[in-house]
């Protein structure tokens, strides 16, 4: 896979909702009923970061949801790339790239949303071929603000921004032409997965998926 053919995949993913579920989920038996939750919500892509012992049994139960595209989080190495792939993944998303991790996704077709902090970064990645890109973390590195700078200069390049996007936030971010969606982990709090309780997971599901655009 080329890095304009997985960019132009991370766009899609990215149009299919303004905002992308990022999730920490330890238990894997409740995966499946998260992800139908989201789903029937209006957030289709899923994205599971690696970051518990059960994330790749996740991925594997939820990427049988109809309806769901599910991705993996916080890749960092080619073997999460191999296991996530493995797992079901169909895209991937990183805090941000080393060549390691590029020639692993585009050796593996797994299409890979690749994390930056800086116009530097952005403009290292473009050069490569890949247009779309994570803005990460966003509010630590400056907020909408700061994706609207590194939009002035490189317009080019299409952002899903993520890390410490909120309900409340999120619409400055979807405001701007360089944002394709958001990711936020706000549409699946701890306390309601806790509870098992899908109804209201996915009544701020639906709430984030009538965010509007630009």
């Amino acid at each position: 896979m080329t890095p304009q053919d997985a960019s132009q995949a991370a766009a899609d993913i990215c149009a299919l909702a303004p905002v992308v579920p990022v999730l920490v989920v330890d238990d894997a038996s409740i995966a499946e009923e998260l992800a139908k939750a989201l789903v029937a919500g209006g957030l289709p892509a899923l994205e599971v970061t690696l970051r518990t012992p059960a994330a790749l049994d996740v991925i594997r139960e939820m990427a049988k949801v109809a309806g769901g595209v599910v991705g993996a989080g916080t890749l960092l190495t080619p073997k999460d790339v191999e296991n996530a792939k493995a797992a079901g993944a169909t895209f991937g998303v990183s805090p941000g790239a080393t060549d390691k991790l590029l020639d692993a996704c585009e050796a593996n077709d797994l299409p890979l949303l690749p994390g930056i902090a800086t116009s530097s970064e952005a403009m290292r990645l473009l050069e490569r071929g890949y247009w779309v890109q994570k803005f990460f973390p966003a509010e630590a590195n400056g907020g909408a603000a700061a994706l609207k700078g590194i939009g002035g200069p490189i317009p080019q390049v299409k952002f899903c921004p993520t890390g410490g996007v909120s309900l409340k936030n999120a619409p400055d971010y979807l405001s701007l032409s360089n944002t394709l969606c958001v990711g936020g982990s706000w549409v699946a709090p701890k306390n309601l997965i806790d509870a098992r309780d899908w109804a209201g997971i996915t009544a701020i599901a639906a709430e984030a998926a009538k965010l509007s655009r630009s």
